[in-house]
């Protein structure tokens, strides 16, 4: 069982003009927005789901309507749902904006919402072998704090965790603070999964982060792929796969499902495993990666794809 532990929120998209609406009605820069379920960790929880791995979903819903519509589509993905804790508190909403490349960029609206209220469970589901932490769950107080107590207990029961920062600056008061918190989660993880925009503003080297704990870091370079570093010093590559980019909603979070799902089908879901994992494995898993994160970008949202359409690892 992997664990995936994090914020699930709604993202709006903009859909573009309604059809028969008055041009002279619209704002310059507005156009109408369309709810879809998001999330860093729920998206990685409802590709692991769609690849195949048995998964739990770790968090915090609303009873409102947008958490019902959560809580049915990890359902409908076959995830696990017995560790999600429920409030009263409405959902977090996420406004997306598309670039011309395809690119998200988010404002949030999270004060006061369901998921910043996450306490730490009692004990995660038997068979737990993974947890897979990351994204806003990580910065908004008082759920950060159970999340990072969640991070060091599973590393310290010997399972194998993930982390994904994937940075929101903007949620973040105080970068120097964050930064230095980011340091002392390296000893509890042992995959690190980072974009070059998030490296970038972390401001280190794999070298170094993999000397703070970790086995390996991947660190993907959108259509240009994935790179993947390891204690040992190896240094593996795959380019990215070619498509029509719709957008880059939830690829991030595919690539997540699909590291872990691709070390799962190899054996090596432990943190001792993952140390011995060759050149050849790891180039496999990258290409995996990369798939999976190709079909998510050629389809709006975050819609990661099934098993049966990535195919082997």
């Amino acid at each position: 069982m992997i664990v995936v532990a994090g914020e699930a929120l709604i993202d709006l998209v903009p859909l573009g003009s309604s059809p028969g609406e008055d041009p002279a009605r619209q704002s310059p820069g507005l156009s109408p927005l369309a709810p879809r379920l998001g999330g860093g960790p729920y998206n990685t929880a409802v590709a692991l789901g769609r690849l195949g791995s048995p998964v739990s979903f770790c968090s915090r819903l609303s009873r409102d309507a947008f958490g019902e519509a959560l809580l049915d589509g990890l359902r409908s993905a076959g995830v696990e749902v017995t560790s999600v804790q429920r409030g009263d508190e409405p959902t977090t909403l996420a406004v997306t904006s598309i670039g011309a490349d395809g690119s998200a960029a988010y404002s949030f609206y999270a004060e006061g919402t369901a998921d910043r209220l996450f306490s730490v469970p009692e004990a995660l589901p038997a068979g737990t072998r993974a947890v897979s932490f990351g994204t806003c769950s990580l910065v908004l107080e008082p759920g950060a704090s159970a999340y990072e107590e969640l991070m060091r207990s599973a590393a310290a029961q010997g399972l194998f965790t993930a982390l994904d920062p994937n940075i929101r600056a903007g949620l973040i008061p105080d970068a120097d603070a964050y930064r230095a918190r980011f340091k002392s989660w390296l000893p509890s993880t042992t995959l690190l999964k980072l974009s070059e925009e998030d490296a970038e503003w972390l401001g280190g080297t794999p070298q170094e982060w993999l000397s703070g704990g970790p086995s390996a870091v991947v660190i993907t370079r959108g259509g240009d792929g994935l790179s993947a570093f390891t204690r040992d010093g190896g240094t593996y590559a795959v380019p990215g796969e070619r498509v029509d980019v719709v957008d880059t909603i939830g690829a991030g979070d595919t690539v997540n499902a699909a590291l872990l799902h691709g070390l799962s089908v190899q054996g090596a879901l432990s943190p001792a495993a993952v140390a011995e994992l060759d050149g050849d494995g790891w180039e496999r898993l990258l290409r995996f990666a990369a798939r999976a994160a190709a079909l998510t970008c050629a389809r709006a949202g975050a819609e990661p794809p099934y098993g049966a359409e990535v195919g082997a690892v």
